[in-house]
């Protein structure tokens, strides 16, 4: 396919600005919505586990949205989103045909490396939807271990078995799928690799397990942000390196990091 200048120009930078059309909306779950947008340069520049900052009408802070699938061939960004505020719930109120200004693609993604790997992909609710375009590479060679509060919940099940993953749930109340603990779900599981996103507790649990099983591990941390690109210094995170401990920001050095470089809080 032939790329436009503008597609190619805007690739070159580290992310730009754009006015995208909703193209679909649909409500994946209560209060849960997935939006596809017209992202023109914006999808070709992405990577899995980038996220977006998206202007939301009457605020002064953009929201920031987690990429769930990019889509090349027809220049498209999808997100999926829970509504916590009220940023989230003017985005919610949004239609078909009207558009998003769109900061991105934002932060450092997921490194997938050898896709021949046997990935464990595990998410905790809204966690779940910035795993789906890393694990499409990986295919019948991903198991997906995803947690929700109950079966009424459950997002995305239908997008991983499409991609080729194989799918485990886990629920809160035993409604569908294991009760209790994601990471139970590893348990039986041989894997060469982890890929997560979720809350911080959960997250632990997952680069104990990693570390247990010695296998390298990805995490994408959920942090309040305000810019988006590292200037406010708001969205800290403790770190380990080699001169020792040091803050580092979600935004701007994340949202996805080494598990074993993260100071997890007991």
């Amino acid at each position: 396919m032939k790329l436009s200048s503008e597609w190619g120009k805007s690739a070159l930078k580290k992310y730009d600005v754009r006015n995208c059309t909703i193209l679909k909306k649909t409500e994946a779950a209560e209060g849960i919505f997935d939006i596809t947008v017209e992202a023109g340069a914006l999808a070709g520049a992405a990577r899995a586990g980038q996220f977006a900052q998206i202007y939301v009408p009457g605020k002064t802070l953009r929201r920031p949205l987690s990429i769930c699938e990019i889509g090349r061939a027809d220049r498209t960004l999808r997100f999926v989103f829970q509504v916590r505020g009220e940023g989230t719930a003017v985005l919610a109120r949004l239609r078909k045909g009207e558009t998003l200004n769109i900061l991105a693609p934002l932060g450092n993604g997921f490194q997938p490396g050898d896709t021949s790997r046997r990935a464990l992909f595990i998410g905790g609710g809204i966690g779940v939807p910035p795993l789906l375009e890393a694990a499409k590479p990986f295919g019948p060679n991903a198991v997906l271990a995803a947690g929700f509060r109950s079966r009424s919940a459950v997002i995305l099940e239908d997008d991983f078995n499409a991609a080729g993953c194989r799918v485990r749930i886990a629920t809160d109340d035993g409604s569908l799928g294991h009760r209790g603990l994601v990471t139970d779900l590893a348990n039986d599981l041989a894997f060469d690799v982890i890929f997560a996103c979720g809350p911080k507790p959960m997250l632990r649990a997952v680069s104990l397990l990693a570390e247990k099983r010695g296998v390298p591990c990805q995490v994408s941390l959920e942090e309040r942000m305000a810019c988006g690109i590292g200037a406010c210094l708001g969205c800290a995170v403790r770190l380990r390196g080699e001169s020792g401990e040091h803050y580092g920001h979600v935004c701007k050095d994340g949202p996805v990091f080494d598990s074993r470089n993260v100071v997890w809080e007991a």
